[in-house]
């Protein structure tokens, strides 16, 4: 309201400030005493330069007063496409690119700022500053100069509008390359050990380089029309100018008009036209505006797939149980993965889950989180169904070590505290030591303040394992869930990891999916999935016993193992 009262301020001065200058011409070309048409004049440009000042002023304490309500509003609304990217469900963020999600945001935020800057400060202004001097050149000059410059005005506000509509398809060919270039860019730095591997640092260049230069070619067009649109423009205001002051020189022939009404109108013209003239550039902002801020909308209303019930109470875990009952699941419509599941982990106990791959394993761990609920079925935590719990209550009581801990780029601290807020060092060097991350941080110049970098990247397969099983500790959940916690190991680390990893499941419901079966042979009861189905159950001896499918498997990875072990001597002979 402010900036809006000192845009009324500054317009109205802008409008006074012709007269001003129309009153010094014609002081000067007056009949007047010379001493008394100087003062006038000296009098009415004083005032000129003060209202000139004046208007600069208001604009510039306008911006002032706007720039908070510019900010917070984006503010908010990145705070609220962020918090709604977390609530999206794993199956859109697997289908995102990461590169375009950012690129996204960060448009549809910044647009909201210039799109209430040009609407309220160029687009109202200028409306107003038409309807003024439009009265204005009818009092003074009649309603043919009105009648022009309203034509003009449209013929200007049509072609502009046109131009920047073929303008605007332009631009967003250029965004959806950019976001192209911006992918590969990000797709490749995240993938740098990939492409080291395979020596494909020149296939990557050219993919970039093809990217940013379809880009290069799409700015190019864009940028070029700017210079078509400006032409356009000149010639329409321009040829409305000269019309103009021709029709004020033909009245100052016929002694119905002054030298100074010759200034008023072309100074009134020009004020005019300067917010005119950004008038493509304010409609394409407008535009690119909207289109951002669609796709930004378009992605943030996407469904929320896993919602939590209207008023769902927080899950409260008095016995740590896990059952499924009966679950049925399947990412697409098509493609059945868990077919009928039911199973059940008392309070305290392990539990094993094994079998071959797409058997549907890590599926469990996704639906136990809640990231995606059962077509059918039930999954009861504690006996109550997380379904009609709170999602972050269900996400408390689990604690995981996953096969692939992926840490942030920050300290060893953070990382470790991320198991919960507020966490204090002391907690922090406790649940280190519980993981046997001690020898490590010892070694360490700056110890619990060493970066870990991108993904973790700087620390070894083990030490990233140990450093997510101390952010398990930190969280103290009553139900431990290892998804392959050690497959990616090798033999010596991977014993080390699961003597931490059975000291901080005693005590606690754990849930351990594996590959390697020599990994979960102490568990007190282990499931063999097949094709999403349940087809042994038992304890390591008896399903060794029954002689199915466990005990090929554990065949087949003893061979295996044997064979590691045959080859490893003759190497040594070597």
């Amino acid at each position: 309201m402010v900036a809006m009262v000192l845009v009324l301020a500054a317009k109205g001065v802008t409008l006074a400030l012709p007269f001003a200058y129309k009153g010094a011409v014609d002081a000067m070309s007056g009949s007047r005493p010379v001493d008394a048409g100087l003062t006038v004049a000296l009098a009415l440009v004083a005032a000129y330069a003060l209202g000139r000042f004046t208007a600069v002023a208001f604009d510039n304490l306008r911006n002032i007063a706007f720039e908070r309500v510019g900010q917070v509003a984006t503010l908010n609304l990145a705070e609220d496409v962020f918090a709604r990217l977390h609530r999206l469900s794993l199956r859109f963020h697997l289908a995102r690119r990461t590169g375009e999600v950012t690129k996204i945001i960060e448009r549809g935020t910044k647009s909201i700022d210039q799109m209430l800057y040009f609407l309220l400060f160029n687009i109202a202004p200028t409306i107003i500053e038409l309807i003024a001097v439009g009265i204005i050149f009818y009092i003074n000059f009649g309603i043919e100069l009105v009648a022009a410059t309203a034509v003009t005005v449209v013929l200007y506000v049509w072609v502009t509008r046109a131009i920047t509509e073929w303008r605007t398809k332009l631009r967003r060919e250029m965004n959806d390359l950019d976001g192209k270039a911006l992918h590969r860019a990000v797709d490749s730095l995240l993938n740098y050990e990939t492409v080291k591997y395979f020596g494909a640092e020149a296939r990557e260049e050219a993919r970039y380089a093809n990217a940013a230069r379809a880009y290069a070619e799409a700015a190019i067009k864009s940028e070029n029309s700017v210079g078509l649109l400006n032409m356009a423009q000149a010639v329409i205001t321009n040829g409305l100018v000269a019309g103009a002051m021709a029709y004020t020189v033909w009245g100052w022939s016929k002694g119905e008009l002054t030298v100074g009404d010759l200034v008023l109108v072309n100074t009134f013209l020009i004020q005019l036209f300067r917010p005119l003239d950004v008038l493509g550039w304010v409609y394409r902002t407008i535009r690119q505006g909207l289109v951002d801020m669609a796709e930004m909308f378009r992605m943030i209303d996407t469904d929320i797939e896993v919602k939590d019930a209207p008023g769902a109470p927080a899950l409260i875990v008095r016995t740590p149980t896990v059952a499924f009952d009966n679950v049925t699941f399947g990412y697409d419509p098509g493609r059945t993965i868990l077919r009928g599941l039911s199973f059940e982990v008392p309070a305290g106990s392990t539990l094993a889950i094994v079998g071959p791959s797409g058997a549907g394993k890590s599926t469990i761990g996704r639906l136990l989180f809640r990231f995606y609920d059962p077509l059918e079925g039930r999954i009861l935590v504690g006996g109550e169904d997380i379904r009609a719990v709170t999602q972050t209550s269900v996400r408390a009581a689990i604690g995981i070590v996953p096969q692939d801990s992926v840490l942030f780029n920050e300290n060893l601290a953070y990382n470790i505290a991320y198991g919960a807020e507020g966490t204090d060092q002391a907690a922090i060097e406790q649940a280190a030591r519980d993981a046997a991350l001690t020898p490590l941080i010892e070694r360490l110049p700056d110890r619990f303040e060493t970066m870990v970098g991108e993904r973790g990247l700087k620390l070894s397969g083990g030490e990233k394992q140990r450093v997510a099983i101390a952010r398990t500790l930190v969280k103290n959940p009553p139900i431990l869930l290892l998804d392959e916690a050690t497959s990616a190991l090798d033999t010596r680390t991977e014993q080390e990891i699961l003597t931490t990893l059975r000291r901080i499941a005693e005590g606690r419901t754990t849930i351990a999916i594996a590959h390697r079966l020599s990994t979960i042979a102490d568990a007190d009861r282990i499931l063999v999935l097949d094709h999403g189905q349940l087809v042994e159950t038992g304890s390591h001896a008896s399903l060794l016993a029954h002689g199915g499918l466990y005990a090929e498997m554990w065949s087949r990875q003893a061979n295996e193992r044997r064979d590691d072990v045959a080859v490893e001597p003759a190497e040594a002979a070597e």
